[in-house]
């Protein structure tokens, strides 16, 4: 039995560029010796990066690897402080980080559950405390919950009234300029108004442990 010959195709089909697929957009361009030069979209490419991005996001880290990346990462130890009304309150942080010189400008990261959160985000003025190797104890304090953190330590009022802790390798107070929602936290971006550093060395943290930071041998 012999086939039956092929419907002839719309005039539109037959009117598709050559190399071009249904349905994908095409780019036409006439070059200076007036030849037509059509190109076709790169959809295949477009779907590859696509489904490369889903790939990336679907293999993101657990918080588990991530405990143990942020493990390897040495830091030193803050405790940053704020007055609320008329008491006194800090907590623990070692995302802390200098952003500028000139204008002196430091940036500190603060959990949004913390007790003490909604304190600096009211305050305009904040310390960061950099702890000595001398105050492994006021970690200790700081790191906990206790409602009167203050009276187990020696402390006094910055130029604008924010509470710096005695003993500590260096201290900063700083005004509030921006408070940035990020996730879980809070970032917030300080402009510094009083610094002053002392001669103990400071304390180190990583893997779990605290360190003298005046001890680390150089390398090279």
């Amino acid at each position: 039995m012999t086939a039956p010959a092929p419907a002839a195709a719309p005039a539109a089909a037959r009117a598709m560029p050559t190399g071009a697929t249904t349905g994908t957009p095409t780019r036409t361009a006439t070059g200076t010796t007036g030849t037509t030069i059509t190109t076709a979209t790169a959809t295949t490419a477009r779907t590859r990066t696509r489904s490369t991005a889903m790939t990336a996001l679907a293999a993101t880290p657990g918080i588990d690897v991530m405990k143990q990346v942020n493990r390897q990462f040495v830091t030193g130890v803050t405790v940053v402080t704020a007055m609320d009304g008329e008491t006194p309150r800090g907590l623990a942080v070692n995302a802390f980080s200098s952003i500028s010189l000139d204008p002196a400008t430091v940036m500190v990261c603060v959990q949004r559950t913390s007790s003490t959160h909604d304190c600096l985000f009211r305050a305009g003025h904040l310390a960061i405390n950099i702890l000595s190797t001398g105050q492994l104890d006021v970690v200790g304090v700081f790191a906990g919950k206790s409602a009167d953190k203050f009276r187990q330590v020696d402390w006094e009022s910055g130029p604008f009234g924010s509470p710096l802790l005695t003993g500590s390798s260096a201290r900063v107070e700083a005004e509030i300029r921006e408070r940035l929602q990020a996730s879980t936290h809070t970032i917030f971006i300080c402009r510094v108004v009083h610094a002053d550093v002392a001669e103990w060395p400071p304390m180190v943290y990583g893997a779990g442990k605290f360190f003298d930071g005046g001890a680390l041998a150089p390398l090279g």
